[in-house]
């Protein structure tokens, strides 16, 4: 008589527990734009939530322990004239947000600590260069102020945010149609796109060529997501012939069969994959979803493993992703998302369920710190880096020092992009005052021959 084998794993037990009531923020009225983004952004200091607003896009940036209902006139970040479709804090400085709107433009916002006390409306730099409305913002993990976006106009282009220019560009030749996801490689070397053609390609952009790419990995004509995970693999989510959500794992270099593919179910939301690389646990949020499901990849056949969901009675409009400096080691919390409602965001708590409050050093391995590896030019000359790892067993405290040095580059930003774009609009001001000052001058004239004749 054979007897199954459980496979071993010290994530066999991770449970979701959503936050009481107190702990979560009340009245905020989540976007209703129908975009596949999160619609949200955290770190260990802001909760970001993109929402309805009159005239305009508008986000709201909340300070992390500011819970409870938030007011209908709390100041919101309302520098875009058309919805905001993805929201990006910064790797490397926790006041520095990005945003990718339908007016075609990036914005890069300062929030200062304590939160907003007044609406802002000034961002530090507006990077224009798309011509279709933008919907994907990544910035790089580890080279400071290199940002990318992608937009409807199927080019991508990374921006150097401290002097306001876009120093590579993929153009439509590369995506020939819809992007539907971009994500940057732990150090930052390549990134994997998915596109409306039904290709998941793997790109380096410096030199914009296209090093693999799988055509169709999902059979389906809904969208596909892509993201790296470990050890050179992506994973990516989409649906099959008959409409069923799948999870699949690849391997970058042998692209023509997957590892390994699961079908989930039936449901119609496109499928958000949020991948922790210190634990190798990936978790599924589906948007229209009440659950979250999650599975651990190891390097051994069959190479993903489902470990469980946590389910809720009220589907998910959006999901944000704490990065692991922000959690609660002392609770063995591994993982912490902030789920959309329709009027309400709600952290859930991912925990691995331990007797001991001594730190746990197998779950909490040394994990990417607020440090930039490279500058951005080195980056763009061709360094690699992977992120400059901390240890979390006395918690995390961010360098006081940090704040200048970064600010700094984004200031010189400030004065580089600026004075530039206001040359410009003075140019079109002067050139508005001169043709005012020809009308005037023909009417006078006019006047002159009129009082002449009689």
């Amino acid at each position: 008589m054979s007897r199954q084998v459980v496979r071993s794993s010290k994530f066999r037990h991770v449970f979701g527990q959503p936050a009481k009531a107190d702990q979560c923020y009340e009245d905020v009225r989540v976007s209703q734009t129908t975009w596949d983004s999160g619609f949200c952004a955290v770190n260990p200091k802001f909760v970001a939530l993109i929402c309805e607003a009159s005239g305009g896009g508008a986000f709201l940036v909340l300070p992390l322990g500011k819970t409870g209902r938030v007011d209908k006139n709390a100041p919101m970040v309302c520098g875009h004239t058309a919805p905001v479709l993805d929201i990006a804090w910064c790797p490397h400085n926790d006041n520095v947000i990005a945003s990718g709107s339908e007016d075609c433009t990036v914005m890069v916002w300062e929030i200062p600590d304590g939160g907003l006390t007044l609406p802002l409306r000034e961002p530090v730099v507006t990077l224009e260069g798309h011509t279709k409305r933008v919907g994907i913002v990544a910035w790089h993990p580890t080279a400071q102020n290199v940002l990318l976006s992608a937009g409807c106009d199927n080019v991508i282009l990374v921006w150097d945010v401290g002097t306001g220019a876009a120093v590579l560009t993929l153009g439509s030749d590369v995506h020939p149609d819809t992007i539907y996801s971009v994500d940057w490689s732990r150090d930052g070397a390549l990134i994997c796109t998915s596109c409306r053609d039904k290709r998941v390609r793997i790109i380096e952009p410096r030199k914009g060529t296209v090093v693999a790419e799988k055509d169709r990995p999902h059979e389906g004509t809904r969208p596909v997501r892509a993201v790296f995970v470990s050890d050179g693999k992506i994973l990516t989510t989409g649906f099959s012939r008959m409409s069923e959500r799948q999870v699949a794992l690849w391997d970058t270099k042998h692209l023509e069969e997957p590892l390994s593919l699961q079908e989930l179910d039936t449901s119609s939301g496109v499928l958000l994959p949020f991948f922790d690389p210190d634990t190798n646990i990936v978790y599924l949020c589906g948007k229209g979803d009440s659950s979250i499901r999650y599975f651990e990849i190891t390097s051994e056949a069959p190479y993903l493993h489902y470990l469980s969901m946590f389910s809720s009675k009220e589907s998910q409009r959006g999901m944000g992703y704490m990065p692991k400096r922000g959690l609660e080691v002392n609770k063995c919390e591994i993982a912490r998302f902030y789920k959309l409602h329709e009027r309400r965001c709600e952290p859930i708590a991912m925990t691995v369920p331990r007797k001991s409050d001594l730190f746990q050093e197998d779950l909490y391995p040394p994990t990417a710190g607020p440090d930039a590896a490279l500058t951005a030019e080195e980056w763009l000359k061709g360094q690699d880096a992977g992120p400059l790892l901390i240890s979390l067993k006395d918690g995390y405290v961010p360098p006081k020092s940090r704040e200048l040095r970064v600010n700094r580059g984004l200031d010189t930003g400030r004065r580089k992009a600026a004075p530039e774009d206001a040359i410009h609009r003075l140019e079109e001001e002067m050139k508005k005052l001169q043709a005012t000052v020809q009308e005037l001058q023909k009417r006078l004239e006019s006047l002159e021959e009129t009082v002449q004749a009689k």
